[in-house]
């Protein structure tokens, strides 16, 4: 393991556990898309479902264990126990718009057609468009908390410091995954315009990140 993706591995520990205590604190999920949250529980849901019957490393099994449970125990705050305080009439994103077109596409572009393969490509085609509903909500809403731009920032921070592992491998390894990267510059970009939002307005000290309301 370089050290790319494992500082990758921890800005995505850390936005996860900077979600959970935010909501915890405040015991509130005002502002936090719980369909964002589904989606990404379903993307580790069928990621790891090798967990059981693929050993690779004890930090591989662990980091699993932890990102499912952490997600599983996120959705569980937003949509039970402080399903009072959840916004859902901003998280109004339609996820069958990006569910729909991932299964079809998993199901064209997989490296193997057997279930847990076409499951795995699933995720990673997923995993690249999970944070729309919650980008959504904050476009909707016209502002985001600086704690839940806090944990934006380390997911994609996340996902910026996995194209530098790519990048990495390839050159030390020769190894190139066409799905993952490709999904994963994709994701990226997504992040572009919040990064430039986050370093202009909230590294500056502004209690909240607000964004021009369209017209």
């Amino acid at each position: 393991m370089n050290l790319f993706r494992l500082a990758g591995d921890v800005s995505h520990l850390v936005a996860i556990l900077i979600l959970l205590m935010k909501i915890w604190s405040s015991r509130s999920c005002a502002g936090i898309s719980g369909k964002s949250q589904v989606l990404f529980a379903l993307v580790f849901t069928t990621r790891y479902l090798d967990l059981f019957t693929v050993y690779i490393s004890a930090y591989n099994s662990v980091m699993k264990v932890v990102f499912l449970a952490l997600s599983y125990a996120t959705v569980y705050l937003i949509y039970m126990r402080f399903k009072n305080t959840y916004n859902s009439e901003n998280d109004t994103f339609r996820v069958e718009f990006l569910l729909v077109p991932v299964i079809g596409l998993s199901f064209l572009e997989n490296y193997a057609f057997t279930p847990l393969e076409i499951l795995w490509t699933f995720s990673i085609f997923l995993e690249s468009v999970a944070i729309m509903p919650q980008l959504f909500m904050i476009t909707k809403t016209g502002e985001a908390e600086s704690i839940t731009t806090h944990y934006l920032f380390f997911l994609g921070l996340y996902r910026a410091l996995y194209i530098a592992n790519w990048v990495w491998r390839y050159h030390t390894e020769g190894f190139f995954d066409q799905i993952a990267v490709v999904s994963g510059v994709v994701q990226t970009i997504f992040y572009c315009d919040f990064f430039y939002l986050y370093v202009t307005r909230v590294l500056r000290g502004k209690g909240k990140m607000s964004l021009p309301m369209p017209v």
